[in-house]
């Protein structure tokens, strides 16, 4: 059984990974593959790319986890402790991103597919680092925008 089930992971014999080494690494750019022995358990080959998201995904994983456990506060609350960079987002916010990175946990753990709770993750917090800086979502007093672009001159 694997930790995280991916149903892109094609299995090939050890005698392909010295025969076809070439094709045997184009497939693990791309995917997981399984090389089968006859000696021994069957490896792995993957891309450095895939195990990284696999465990920035595993360390999340046991992040929300960690969040769980404690049941003081509302889960929202709970999340801006471990993960201090959602206190620059607005209360409203914060609940909102709590529950879309759980939401894209569970995808994640579901189909294998690492990118989409890391892609939520990354999203949320350089929303939050963009704020922090002051590049708010809302209209800066002062600033004004055109309704209708005006037509300049080519030089």
């Amino acid at each position: 059984m694997t930790l995280i089930s991916n149903a892109r992971t094609t299995t090939r014999r050890s005698s392909d990974l010295s025969k076809h080494s070439a094709d045997v690494f184009a497939e693990a750019e791309d995917h997981a593959v399984q090389i089968t022995r006859r000696d021994g358990e069957p490896l792995v080959l993957m891309s450095q790319r895939e195990a990284d998201a696999r465990a920035v995904l595993l360390q999340f994983a046991a992040d929300l986890i960690t969040v769980t456990l404690d049941d003081e506060g509302a889960l929202a609350s709970r999340m801006a402790e471990r993960f201090q960079w959602m206190l620059a987002l607005s209360p409203g916010d914060q609940a909102q991103c709590a529950q879309d990175l759980v939401n894209s946990a569970r995808a994640s753990f579901a189909t294998g597919e690492a990118h989409l709770a890391i892609a939520e993750l990354t999203s949320w917090r350089e929303t939050a680092t963009a704020i922090a800086a002051g590049l708010a979502s809302h209209p800066v007093e002062g600033l004004q925008w055109l309704d209708t672009p005006e037509l300049v001159e080519r030089p």
